[in-house]
């Protein structure tokens, strides 16, 4: 008996676009998009609108990843500045420079936590532009503390993000010009024939 060949796995990244993102609609060829376009480049004026209006499944996903490791990141680095802060004053009873007060650890926690909840509402509605700009303070405000092996990652990612948004934009220009430019020959008024007498 011939036998029965074996399913493919499922690979972690589709496991996660499964568990992440919404399937398709019958009859939508977009995974969770609803239209046409699914991330590949986009070639139609629907297709590049689209682009420019909404992240795509892949761009939603890094930032639904990346925004739970920035949040246990900034909670990880406020405690370990705040148990790393020298103290307030020195055995000989003068001021240590070098002490920060640890309500300023703090703030620079809070922001991080926000910037983290900031870059998680971008990715759940797709605004690639705004969780780039997200991505990018956040790794800029871990790469100030001098954790530059955190902050370089975010700077990177968000950097990619708004460098996809600008060529879309670019696109999107280039696309409507062209189409003006066709619809413009296309117009032809043709001569008016005044009848025999």
């Amino acid at each position: 008996m011939a036998r029965r060949p074996e399913p493919e796995k499922e690979t972690l990244s589709s496991r996660l676009s499964a568990a992440f993102l919404k399937p398709p609609a019958p009859g939508q060829s977009g995974p969770g998009t609803g239209t046409k376009y699914n991330g590949e480049v986009p070639e139609t004026l629907p297709e590049i609108e689209e682009a420019v209006a909404r992240a795509d499944d892949k761009e939603r996903l890094i930032g639904l990843l990346a925004a739970p490791i920035a949040a246990a990141l900034g909670l990880i680095i406020t405690g370990t500045l705040i148990n790393n802060d020298p103290k307030a004053l020195l055995a000989n009873g003068q001021i240590n420079k070098l002490h920060v007060n640890p309500t300023l650890y703090l703030e620079l926690g809070a922001v991080a936590i926000a910037l983290s909840f900031l870059m998680l509402a971008m990715a759940y509605f797709r605004k690639r532009t705004y969780l780039g700009i997200a991505m990018a303070l956040y790794g800029l405000s871990i790469f100030n503390l001098h954790f530059w092996g955190f902050g370089i990652p975010f700077i990177l990612a968000g950097a990619w993000f708004l460098v996809r948004a600008y060529r879309f934009q670019q696109k999107l220009k280039e696309a409507n010009t062209s189409t003006t430019a066709r619809l413009e020959s296309k117009r032809y008024t043709p001569p008016n024939r005044r009848k025999a007498s």
